[in-house]
């Protein structure tokens, strides 16, 4: 596991990355059949940034085809983890599908990607380690998106532990690259935090530990760019107290 320094560092290396979320400037549903576009208004597609007619966006059975007038027809293209994308100079194009639903994301890969992390300072009391606990049967649930619709998801696992004199039960709503996480809000968000929700990953599991590193929280995508879709805390991961760790409001 990285030191806490490096851990920032890299977080903030993928906040102002090309594809990260400080230059995305477009998300729009994308309906059947062949889809222009482009800036102007008599695109299929209007986007906010890019050239008047940027091209034809199909999509196929097998993800999504894009066309710039003249061009050739090039195939989004995807890497473990991540949503299909394709350069289309200057911007870079995502397709991006939850629940069935596909979507245009775009980036211009123009704008300035600044930006400056606050964090509370290091707390040791907030690094747990925590009872890791597989639910004996997986537990269907729906949890509300900033952003989004209602969405169902499966849980499967439950960190336990106590803190200020509350027990805690934490569940993760999503993995990420196999890690587990978590979902959460205190009595920071909206104060200190921001208000939605932070995330945090789950690390060094075993069978039956895990560790909660709260130094580690920081905030979702929605925190920002408007066209970002992010999962609220189930109910459980609402903590009845200040976690005086990670990172603060942008």
């Amino acid at each position: 596991m990285d030191d806490l320094e490096t851990w920032k560092a890299k977080r903030r290396a993928a906040l102002v990355a090309e594809d990260g979320w400080l230059n995305l400037t477009d998300r729009v549903d994308i309906p059947a059949g062949p889809q222009r576009v482009g800036k102007a208004a008599d695109n299929d597609l209007q986007l906010s940034v890019g050239p008047d007619h940027l091209g034809l966006l199909t999509l196929t059975p097998d993800g999504a085809r894009f066309q710039t007038p003249g061009g050739p027809d090039q195939p989004f293209l995807s890497t473990p983890g991540n949503f299909p994308k394709l350069r289309v100079a200057p911007l870079l194009l995502e397709l991006h599908t939850v629940d069935g639903i596909s979507a245009l994301r775009v980036r211009d890969l123009t704008a300035p990607r600044h930006v400056e992390l606050r964090y509370f300072p290091e707390n040791p009391a907030f690094v747990i380690r925590a009872r890791w606990e597989r639910l004996a049967t997986p537990e269907a649930t729906t949890i509300g998106q900033r952003g989004g619709g209602d969405t169902e998801v499966s849980l499967t696992h439950v960190a336990r532990f106590g803190f200020a004199g509350h027990e805690i039960a934490l569940v993760p709503t999503h993995w990420k690259a196999s890690q587990p996480m978590f979902v959460i809000r205190d009595a920071t968000s909206g104060r200190e935090t921001y208000g939605a929700a932070r995330f945090l990953m789950g690390e060094d599991m075993t069978d039956t530990e895990i560790t909660l590193d709260f130094n580690r929280a920081f905030t979702p995508p929605c925190g920002f760019t408007p066209f970002a879709i992010c999962p609220l805390p189930p109910r459980q991961n609402i903590l009845p107290f200040q976690v005086l760790a990670g990172e603060l409001s942008p």
